[in-house]
C-alpha cells in the first residue's frame, strides 16, 4: 500500500528511529528528532544495501 501526503506528514518524533514502509523496499525513516528521509533497500550480490533517496519534502 502506497503511502500518502497525509499518511507521511501525521507521525511526530517519539524519541527513537523508526520506519513507515511503502512498496518494494521504499520506506520513510523518521529520525528522534523529526527528520524524514526516503529510503531504498535492496539486495545486490547476495548482502542487503539500503540507498538513501532525498530528504521529506
Amino acid at each position: 500500500m502506497a503511502l500518502t501526503d497525509v499518511a507521511i506528514r501525521a507521525p511526530k518524533p517519539t524519541g527513537k528511529l523508526y520506519r513507515l514502509f511503502d512498496e518494494r523496499g521504499m520506506y520513510l525513516e523518521v529520525s528522534a528528532t523529526g527528520g524524514k528521509w526516503w529510503r531504498f533497500k535492496y539486495r545486490f550480490a547476495g548482502k542487503e544495501k539500503r540507498l538513501s533517496l532525498r530528504v521529506y519534502p
